[in-house]
């Protein structure tokens, strides 16, 4: 038979139980800003691209690697890893699916305008063997490098060439191409509309490869920016499932029998990023010089934040306040490590003092209102400890739409981020916020430029060391460079909650993904 006729025959198949198709009404407190998988490495718009386009290598329900569009994966030499790809697999549009696009998407990852480059930064070359097998050789050994392709989602080379999108659309620039409002994957879901800011509808796509555990045909997705309306769009039945759920309505959902509230820790780290690089700080009263390139400076800001106000105030007890960029639960985390600075504002002062700023100084903070829990609270409560040492912060709180790209640009000077290592791994904290920039990748998201040479040779031999005891003491070393210089801020981990109807159920994941393909509607 013919792909035209399986295709057919799948298509008459899924028509024949119309009777039984099943929507998803879907709410978020904010959208998917683009269609294109490699525009922007921030986990809203990773989840939902995942539903179109796939991997090599995916992830199991325990977040533990499992075959993708690669069927299996060696090592023939420490620096070259081979990937076998999964035969008869078709793109939505009829394409069939081969090594070239694999080199082509990874190329196009790695490329100008790409959000993902952070994790490309290791490779020498990817190379077609064959035309289901393909070849990454790294620029050093890289025993990680399944985990770090997890996110590195494959489009079709003939789609993009024919649809001018062969570059990734790049958010710094607010440039745009077909892939920002289309989209071409071999995944579950196909796309069927895209109004951005208003809804996105995907269909299952008939000629999927492999089996969909639920049975969700239709999934609408809406973003709802105000948490009140996004709660009374889920209790009058329009939307089936929301997330995230306001604190304070937690247990007003939890109270009526017909929803559900599910909660769990999250992978995520809440953070504050300054400026070290720029010999004049942008957006301050202070001229001539940067105050966040002296330690003390950053050292104040840290201890003037009453960071256990934050969590059980602002955040109504759903989180956990850390003194690392990466979670419990992700490889590498060292808890006798996690002890944060005190709370101290006597102490915050003097150290503006003895920086030379006794009377503080004025800066401006960017923070987004629609994109973690509580987020444009949580910046309001620092403006206000920070306030009394003698810090004046002009809070910027603005949309993620514009909030991305102004700081992606390095447009800010002060910055609350959230981040997720998408390999479960330190060595991606380390590599892409921490380690100094460049133009490979390493240090895509280190906004603030900090810099220190010693944890950048670090993140180099953790990136090729295989015996764990000896790498787990480098990335202790590195966290504790990282935190006597004052590197970020960390704050908390956020928890999880997402509410639904009860006859919904989902699979809740702690990177706060939510494959459509787990989930069903009684």
């Amino acid at each position: 038979m013919t792909f035209r006729l399986r295709l057919l025959a799948a298509a008459l198949a899924l028509s024949a139980g119309l009777a039984q198709a099943v929507t998803l009404r879907v709410a978020n407190q904010g959208d998917a800003m683009s269609m294109d998988p490699h525009s922007l490495n921030e986990s809203l718009q990773l989840t939902f691209t995942n539903n179109v386009y796939e991997p090599l290598v995916a992830r199991d329900k325990s977040l533990g690697l499992a075959p993708g569009l690669a069927v299996k994966w060696s090592q023939p030499s420490p620096t070259v890893w081979r990937f076998e790809l999964r035969r008869n697999v078709r793109f939505h549009d009829g394409t069939p699916f081969t090594a070239d696009d694999v080199v082509f998407s990874f190329n196009r990852a790695a490329g100008d305008g790409s959000d993902m480059k952070s994790y490309t930064s290791g490779f020498k070359e990817v190379r077609k063997v064959a035309d289901h097998v393909v070849e990454i050789e790294t620029t050093a050994p890289f025993p990680i490098l399944p985990d770090v392709i997890t996110n590195l989602f494959v489009m079709s080379r003939k789609w993009c060439e024919e649809n001018k999108a062969t570059v990734p659309v790049d958010r710094r620039k607010g440039i745009e191409n077909t892939a920002s409002f289309k989209a071409n994957g071999t995944g579950p879901y196909r796309l069927k509309e895209r109004q951005p800011g208003q809804r996105t509808v995907l269909v299952r796509h008939a000629g999927y490869w492999d089996k969909v555990e639920g049975n969700v045909t239709e999934v609408v997705f809406t973003p709802i920016g105000n948490a009140a309306t996004r709660v009374a769009a889920l209790l009058s039945g329009e939307v089936d499932l929301m997330e995230p759920v306001p604190l304070q309505d937690v247990d007003r959902i939890q109270a009526n029998p017909a929803y559900q509230v599910v909660q769990g820790p999250e992978l995520r780290t809440i953070f504050l990023g300054m400026d070290q690089k720029r010999d004049e700080l942008l957006y301050s009263n202070v001229k001539g010089r940067n105050p966040f390139k002296d330690r003390r400076v950053r050292q104040a800001v840290y201890q003037a934040i009453d960071i256990e106000s934050i969590r059980s105030r602002v955040m109504r007890g759903a989180a956990t306040p850390t003194a690392l960029m990466v979670a419990p639960g992700i490889k590498g985390f060292v808890p006798e490590l996690n002890k944060r600075l005190p709370y101290d504002p006597e102490a915050a002062r003097r150290l503006l003092a003895e920086a030379g700023y006794p009377n503080g100084f004025e800066v401006a903070m960017n923070c987004p209102n629609d994109r973690y829990v509580n987020d444009g609270a949580i910046c309001q409560a620092i403006a206000a400890n920070l306030a009394r040492v003698g810090l004046k912060i002009n809070l910027q709180a603005e949309t993620k739409v514009t909030y991305f790209p102004k700081i992606l640009r390095r447009d800010t000077s002060f910055y609350l981020l959230g981040w997720t290592p998408g390999t479960y791994d330190s060595h991606n904290a380390l590599t892409a916020l921490m380690a100094s920039p460049n133009d490979k990748g390493q240090g895509q998201f280190n906004l603030g430029s900090y810099s220190n040479p010693k944890l950048d040779e670090l993140t180099l031999k953790i990136q090729g060391e295989v015996d764990q005891p000896r790498r787990n003491a480098m990335i202790r070393e590195a966290f504790e460079l990282h935190a006597a210089d004052v590197g970020h801020i960390p704050l908390h981990q956020q928890a999880l909650a997402w509410a639904m109807k009860k006859t919904v159920q989902a699979v809740q994941l702690a990177d706060n993904q939510m494959p459509y393909k787990w989930i069903s509607v009684k």
